[in-house]
C-alpha cells in the first residue's frame, strides 16, 4: 500500500489522522520536528494496523532544508496531509512580531514551500492527493484572533488555487477548516459544546471527504453555516461586533 505523509504529527488532529489511514491500510510518513514525541504513537499504529511506520524529522520552517527533505523520501507519498499550526495569543502578536512572524511561517509560508515541492511532482506523475488544514478563522478577520486568521486566510487561498491547477492532473486537492477542537491547543479555552468536536471525529470527517474527492471540508459540518452567515454580515455592522 502507498505512503502518506503527516506533517506535524505531533497534533492531536494528526494523530487520529495517521490512525484512521493506517486502519484502512495505508503506509504512514510521521513528521515532526522531535520524533521522540510520537515514538509511541509510531508503534502503537504498527502494532494495530500491520503497516509501516517511518518516522521523520522535519522544521516547516526551515524553508532551505524542504527540497532535500522530500528527495529524501524513499518513496515519495501518494497523498501529504498538512496538519502543522501554531497559534499564539492576538495580543502577543500585536506586541512581539516574531511571534507574528512564527504565525505566518507555520501556517502559511512554509506549507506553500514543501506544497509547492510536492505538488511539482504529483502533477508530472498526474497522481495524489493533498490535505491542508485551515481553519474557519481565515473565513473572516476578527479582533479576537486576526493574525492567525490571516495567516489561515493565505493558506485556503492558496489551497484554492492548487486545487485549480492540479484539476487537470487528477490530483485532490482537500481544504479542511475545523471550527472549535478538543486538543491541547485549546485547552483551558471555555468552547461552546454543540460547536466543539473531538479530534477523532475531525479525523473520520478528513478520511471520508478524501476518499469521496471532496474540494472543501467545514468539520463540526455546522460550521458551514455558521461562516456562511458571518461572512455576509454587513461590515458595517461586523466592525462593530464583538465576535
Amino acid at each position: 500500500m502507498s505512503y502518506v505523509l503527516i506533517i506535524g504529527a505531533k497534533s492531536d488532529i494528526a494523530k487520529e489522522v495517521a490512525r484512521i489511514y493506517a486502519k484502512n491500510g495505508y503506509n504512514l510518513y510521521l513528521v515532526a520536528r522531535d520524533c521522540d514525541s510520537i515514538t509511541d504513537l509510531a508503534k502503537d499504529i504498527k502494532i494495530r494496523s500491520n503497516v509501516n511506520v517511518k518516522l521523520c524529522e522535519f522544521d516547516i520552517a526551515k524553508f532551505e532544508t524542504h527540497q532535500s527533505f522530500y528527495n529524501g523520501l524513499e518513496e515519495k507519498p501518494l497523498g501529504v496531509i498538512v496538519v502543522a499550526g501554531y497559534m499564539s495569543e492576538q495580543k502577543e502578536c500585536e506586541n512581539n512580531f516574531e511571534k507574528t512572524l512564527n504565525t505566518i511561517n507555520v501556517n502559511y509560508t512554509g506549507a506553500v514551500s514543501i506544497l509547492n515541492i510536492i505538488a511539482n511532482d504529483m502533477e508530472k506523475n498526474k497522481n495524489g492527493f493533498i490535505i491542508g488544514v485551515s481553519s474557519v478563522a481565515g473565513d473572516r478577520g476578527r479582533k479576537a484572533n486576526y493574525i492567525y486568521g490571516s495567516s489561515k486566510a493565505a493558506f485556503s487561498t492558496y489551497l484554492s488555487g492548487l486545487r485549480n491547477r492540479l484539476f487537470e492532473s487528477k490530483v485532490q486537492v482537500l481544504t479542511v477548516k475545523p471550527g472549535f477542537v478538543a486538543t491541547k491547543m485549546t485547552a483551558g479555552l471555555d468552547l461552546p459544546a454543540k460547536l466543539t468536536a473531538q479530534p477523532e471525529n475531525v479525523a473520520e470527517d478528513i478520511f471520508v471527504a478524501q476518499q469521496k474527492g471532496k474540494d472543501i471540508l467545514y468539520t463540526k459540518s455546522i460550521w458551514g453555516l455558521v461562516m456562511l452567515v458571518i461572512k455576509h454580515i454587513p461590515e458595517f455592522i461586523f466592525k462593530k461586533m464583538s465576535i
